[in-house]
């Protein structure tokens, strides 16, 4: 049975996501009859029917529901590979690094600072939340700073440090009054919702996963900080953060009994090069303690 192209996969995921076939032509930047010979081509060169054009709506089979999900990876895949190829032949070798901001960037500055003296090629790829294991699955990025928890598939990893989370409250909080909390004290409080975040995330973040509810969603340190100040939700972070960003509508309390904030360097399974090498030793270097951070 002849194998199908690539092209036929992207074409086909296109419209599988869209279910109409004018809609992912105009993506593709195609005409919608060629587009759809190349489905109908397709289904020949596999054998099965991808799509049941028998109601008013394009509809997925069992078996294009199927190839949907396969070939997701296999694409992603192949776009790695041909990132980092491309990488590899280029004259003048870079390293791509990526970090979300915060404590993972104050750590980064310092190492590519270091790195810069006698190595030009590092490239900084400020992320988002939880998009940097990903970025360096695919090849966005050849290493990166993050804290779990992570998908560490198609990864190795160095821890570099932990170091304990507290809790934010606004000072207005019966809580804000206590030294000292435990996880049960925040019990059916709302916590934020990092945007993006999937289900081991949401679990981390909230001291009692079994009992968590829902607060506003949150982009980034700067808006979760916000949220907590007007009362939305009480948050946990970690404690280099909480001395970074001293405020007076904000209040800081020790939780006993949580999982600390651990921060790691991770890079493809199975990378060798010299540039990354270098990379991760002058991460174990300068993280023994957690960054220093400026308050502000």
């Amino acid at each position: 049975m002849p194998e199908p192209e690539i092209r036929e996969l992207r074409y086909f995921r296109a419209v599988a996501e869209d279910l109409n076939i004018t809609r992912a032509a105009e993506r593709l930047g195609l005409a919608q009859p060629p587009l759809s010979r190349a489905m109908r081509q397709l289904e020949h060169r596999l054998g099965v029917d991808l799509f049941d054009r028998s109601g008013q709506r394009l509809a997925l089979t069992a078996a294009g529901e199927t190839l949907l999900k396969e070939s997701g990876p296999v694409l992603d895949a192949l776009d790695s590979a041909v990132r980092r190829t491309q990488r590899a032949g280029q004259t003048t070798k870079r390293l791509v690094v990526t970090a979300k901001p915060g404590v993972a960037t104050e750590l980064l500055h310092r190492i590519v600072t270091e790195l810069r003296d006698d190595f030009p090629g590092v490239e900084v790829v400020v992320s988002g939340f939880g998009e940097q294991a990903d970025m360096v699955r695919d090849g966005r990025a050849d290493v990166a700073l993050v804290s779990r928890p992570f998908d560490d598939l198609g990864l190795e990893r160095e821890e570099l440090y932990e170091e304990p989370r507290v809790a934010a409250l606004p000072v207005t909080h019966e809580l804000a009054g206590r030294d000292v909390l435990a996880a049960d004290d925040l019990a059916g409080i709302p916590a934020p919702r990092w945007s993006r975040a999937d289900v081991a995330q949401r679990n981390y973040w909230s001291a009692r996963p079994d009992d968590a509810v829902d607060g506003p969603v949150v982009q980034d340190s700067a808006q979760l900080l916000e949220v907590v100040a007007f009362g939305q939700a009480v948050a946990l972070v970690p404690r280099s953060m909480a001395e970074r960003n001293i405020r007076p509508d904000v209040v800081y309390r020790p939780v006993t009994d949580v999982e600390p904030y651990r921060m790691y360097v991770v890079w493809p399974a199975g990378s060798r090069s010299a540039e990354l090498a270098r990379f991760v030793e002058a991460a174990v270097r300068h993280s023994t303690e957690p960054p220093a951070v400026s308050r502000t």
